[in-house]
């Protein structure tokens, strides 16, 4: 009697056992689906943040570019601007003349004046506009309007140059470079040499190298002692290089 109830309860145990089995055996097969899913889903948040990576990485080095660029492009606006300033300070030295006698007039025929006081005021007034106001943009105007209303004034070397310097110094090179023209077809200017040397630097940077060597060497064989000359040639030797 013990010995049979003994055995169902082994039996009993066994089929325990068995069901136990049945059921974890899904289970387990569900935890690794899911397991699978969570890794692949991981995975592919990896691969998004790698994308995001990669694409924040192009985005620096393109605005790294840009930076490199702009910072060019201001290291050459602010070398133009010291040029012009520069000028303007040597323009600041040499004050317009007020109109000297008669008398005078004969011992100095080349001294650069006029009787019109209007037009000495036109002149003085676009002067002005640069060194007292450093006004260069109503400068420009004011020198245009000047060299229209006095085409044929003793201070139309020194108006065109400041209108290239003014030109030059916006990278308008085709107005400096006109105005330049100007002062250079007058052979007595004493802004001759520095407007040849200009309109050479226009056109060596219009990739012109044949006309900018033969502006330099006018410079350099027409004023061989002035500062021009010594930049025409640094300019000349530099091209001769290439």
């Amino acid at each position: 009697m013990n010995s049979n109830k003994i055995m169902r309860q082994f039996a009993l145990v066994l089929l325990v056992g068995a069901a136990t089995q049945a059921v974890a055996a899904p289970a387990s097969a569900a935890n690794l689906q899911t397991l699978e899913r969570m890794l692949e889903a991981q995975g592919q948040s990896q691969l998004q943040v790698q994308r995001q990576l990669d694409q924040m990485s192009a985005d620096l080095d393109n605005i790294r570019g840009k930076v490199e660029r702009n910072s060019y492009d201001i290291k050459q606006m602010k070398e133009r601007q010291r040029q012009l300033y520069n000028d303007v300070d040597q323009l600041s030295r040499q004050p317009v003349k007020a109109a000297p006698a008669a008398k005078e007039t004969a011992n100095t025929p080349t001294e650069a004046y006029s009787k019109n006081m209007g037009e000495n005021d036109a002149y003085q007034n676009a002067v002005n506009l640069i060194l007292k106001k450093k006004d260069y943009q109503g400068a420009t105007q004011a020198f245009q309007s000047f060299l229209t209303s006095y085409p044929d004034s003793v201070y139309k070397p020194n108006a065109s140059y400041w209108l290239g310097q003014l030109y030059f110094a916006q990278n308008d090179l085709s107005q400096a470079a006109k105005n330049f023209g100007v002062v250079a077809s007058i052979k007595d200017s004493s802004k001759r040499a520095d407007a040849l040397l200009k309109l050479g630097v226009i056109a060596e940077r219009g990739n012109d190298t044949v006309k900018a060597m033969s502006y330099y060497t006018q410079v350099v064989k027409g004023y061989p002692n002035s500062t021009s000359a010594k930049q025409a040639q640094s300019a000349l030797t530099n091209l001769s290089k290439h």
